[in-house]
């Protein structure tokens, strides 16, 4: 970058030129995972959460299920007692649908979900795990028999209640989503063998969640005489509904695809509503737009109402690491409130609003990982978007204001992450690239925010 770059082109780089007379002048600390949010007092009732009845098998699934990519940890290890007591509370509670995948946790969501839920009455509770053979190295029939098969003994049961071909439409390395899509399930005759494991009842309910390619998408859909899903993941959320496209013009609005899936009668299960925590932390001057309406009640409270208002929708996953985030999503649907039209026509302007923020639609799943020159490719784009949100620009950059919101930002970054980790590593390999279900250029993404570290070291 050059040293005499100009604020305009600066502003240029960081991307909140108009946004800029919304956000603050502060630095940019991060805060922790927790939703930053104001939480309702008294008790969670435990016998008032909403169930819908899934039309193709008769199971009654709790509109909250655990998504269970982000387990908490423990010196770097899945902190087992604390998930135990996470299941047990939301048990306890009503919650009924588990999700999980070989690939979460690094490998490890499956086992310790395992762990969680032999505890209980095999009965009273969904799982839902998936093929998740995204390397080439899983793409022949031995080795995807193989993820199917560790299935069953990591999560410590002889049948699987739902069942997904897992993110079908993402481009690997060297092909792209639909010639991926042929690889991990058509050639290798993946996609026959569960329809022959549904016939068997070990896998009960068979469907696919869906990033990437739309050919992939229409392909399955069109195809539903033949395979008759009894379920369909997608992500789902107010900002997704009409903008997805805009964001990643790789991407298919939610609208649609929910469209689709409701006119042939497929339940919907929805995955990321709060995009991933950034509908939990939106900007203040939408959060207040937000608050004015509904003092009392989170800002994720209404990216959850808002899903759940949607009649054909099965189950809203969320990842709950904390037990404010099942706390909180309890609050919600115990019992859920659906939206009325006004908070519906509300949140549609709050996601009209929300695109002139440069939000990075990174939703820390982690597929990126691990980086092979050692960037925490999520953590860097959560400080980046925090900071939008919460606002770095000054507008002298020769007064006392700007040095010192100069200086926090750069504390606070090297804070957040080591040297090692930061995004000064990149080299474009676009290795990540493949991986992302959201379709972010990632080598761009991080050489935006490397432009704007080096220039505020050089000014």
């Amino acid at each position: 970058m050059k040293d005499n770059i100009s604020r305009k082109d600066f502003l240029k780089i960081i991307g909140v030129a108009t946004a800029a007379t919304t956000l603050a002048s502060a630095g940019c600390k991060p805060k922790s995972e927790k939703y930053n949010n104001t939480y309702y007092a008294g008790d969670i009732p435990k016998d008032k959460m909403t169930y819908r009845t899934n039309r193709n098998s008769g199971d009654v699934v709790s509109i909250l299920g655990y998504g269970c990519m982000r387990l908490p940890r423990k010196d770097n290890e899945i902190d087992q007692e604390m998930v135990n007591k996470l299941t047990d509370y939301a048990m306890e509670h009503g919650v009924n649908y588990y999700d999980t995948a070989p690939v979460y946790c690094q490998g490890r969501s499956e086992k310790s979900m395992g762990i969680a839920l032999s505890r209980y009455d095999r009965s009273k509770y969904f799982i839902a795990t998936k093929m998740s053979n995204f390397a080439e190295s899983q793409w022949s029939r031995e080795a995807s028999m193989k993820l199917y098969h560790d299935s069953f003994i990591n999560l410590q049961t002889d049948y699987l209640d739902y069942y997904l071909l897992h993110a079908v439409g993402n481009s690997s390395k060297n092909l792209d989503g639909w010639d991926t899509f042929n690889k991990r399930y058509i050639e290798n005759g993946m996609i026959d063998f569960v329809m022959e494991e549904r016939k068997s009842g070990r896998i009960r309910n068979l469907g696919f969640s869906f990033h990437g390619d739309p050919r992939v998408f229409e392909w399955l859909i069109d195809n539903h005489d033949k395979y008759h899903w009894d379920f369909v993941q997608i992500e789902m959320n107010y900002v997704d509904w009409k903008h997805a496209h805009d964001i990643e013009p790789d991407n298919i609005n939610a609208d649609y695809l929910y469209q689709r899936l409701n006119d042939l009668n497929i339940p919907v299960v929805i995955m990321e509503p709060l995009l991933g925590g950034r509908l939990a932390n939106l900007p203040e001057s939408l959060s207040l737009k937000l608050k004015q309406n509904a003092p009392q009640n989170s800002i994720a409270s209404w990216a959850f109402r808002y899903v759940g208002t949607y009649p054909n929708v099965l189950t809203v996953l969320s990842g709950m690491t904390y037990m404010e985030h099942l706390q909180d999503n309890l609050r919600t649907y115990c019992p859920l409130q659906p939206c009325s039209d006004k908070e519906m026509a509300l949140l549609m302007e709050v996601a009209d609003l929300y695109l002139k923020y440069p939000i990075i639609p990174c939703t820390g799943c982690q597929y990126c990982m691990p980086c092979p020159f050692g960037i925490d490719i999520p953590e860097n784009f959560k400080f980046y978007n925090k900071c939008v949100n919460e606002g770095t620009i000054v507008e002298n950059k020769q007064s006392e204001e700007y040095r010192k919101a100069r200086r926090k930002f750069l504390i606070e970054y090297n804070r957040t992450l080591e040297a090692d980790r930061q995004v000064e590593h990149c080299i474009g390999c676009r290795q990540c690239v493949s991986h992302c279900p959201q379709q972010i250029n990632i080598p761009k993404q991080l050489g935006r925010i490397g432009e704007i570290v080096e220039y505020l070291k050089r000014n």
